[in-house]
Parts: C-alpha cells; structure tokens; sequence
C-alpha cells in the first residue's frame, strides 16, 4: 500500500495504522504495478528495475494511535 507521499506499507501494517500513514496523516491505496513489458518509451521494470533498498523505519504504535485519532474519523480524500 502507497500514500501521496510514496510511503509504502504492507496491507496488514496499514490496517494496524487505521490507514493513517505515521509520517504524513494520509490515506493509502493499492501500490501501482510497473509493466514487465516494454509497451512505451522504456517504462518497464527491466529499464527501471525496483529498489532492493530496503528502508525499515519502525512505528511506535502508541505515540500513532495518538496522532490518529483526531483525523481517522476523516475520509482519506478529505484530509
């Protein structure tokens, strides 16, 4: 799952968040799929592959149940 700001999380992790995500206060929606097949302009994963980098930046689930309870209430699209 992906926020506007190309946070990702796994769909459990998301869930266990309330669909706020802990670093902007968005909503998140099913991460985009890169075409395998070159259809146009080089725009495939073999041209621009994902990034093995993986970045783990744990949530403290305490202090983000604070931070979203105000604004869980609000609709992702209206935040």
């Amino acid at each position: 799952m992906i926020c506007s700001f190309e946070c990702t999380f796994c769909a459990d992790c998301v869930e266990q968040l309330s669909n706020v995500c802990p670093n902007c206060g968005g909503g998140f929606a099913p991460r985009p799929i890169r075409p395998s097949t070159n259809w146009n302009g080089d725009n495939d994963l073999a041209h621009h592959p994902p990034s093995d980098k993986v970045v783990h930046r744990p949530v403290d689930l305490e202090a983000h149940r604070a931070f979203a309870r105000a604004i869980t209430p609000i609709a992702p699209s209206e935040r």
